[in-house]
């Protein structure tokens, strides 16, 4: 599928544009994630990084960068998480900025082993203890 998809952050300063498909949904629940996306989890789906641009606002992003080469991108205005990047380049889009409806499924839910105490996630949910293998 070669539909074109498109978000941005909620100030629209920043906005993107993939070619899809968007790919493996999951949502992190490590304590990193939690923090970043200050919720109980994150919820990204992976994209080829070919496929993707940033049609407005790229100067308006500020970036971390993790100890292993992953990082977040978020809108230096309001603070929306964009993009999960590897070694620079654009790993993964969060769920949460896609524009309209991302047509994707949660298809597993990773780290739950360090999962917040007071989460429940629904027990027909595909879980692993740390990342899969």
């Amino acid at each position: 599928m070669n539909e074109l998809i498109s978000g941005g952050c909620s100030c629209e300063a920043v906005r993107y544009s993939l070619v899809g498909p968007l790919n493996d949904a999951r949502s992190c629940h490590c304590s990193m994630c939690r923090r970043i996306f200050a919720a109980q989890a994150s919820v990204c789906a992976e994209v080829d990084a070919e496929r993707f641009q940033w049609v407005k606002g790229e100067d308006q992003l500020t970036s971390h960068v993790g100890e292993q080469g992953y990082g977040v991108q978020f809108c230096r205005h309001c603070g929306s998480t964009l993009s999960i990047t590897y070694q620079g380049l654009i790993h993964s889009l969060t769920l949460g900025c896609v524009d309209g409806d991302p047509e994707v499924a949660i298809a597993q839910h990773i780290f739950v082993d360090s999962k917040a105490s007071w989460e429940v996630i629904p027990e027909t949910a595909t879980q692993f203890d740390k990342y899969p293998e």
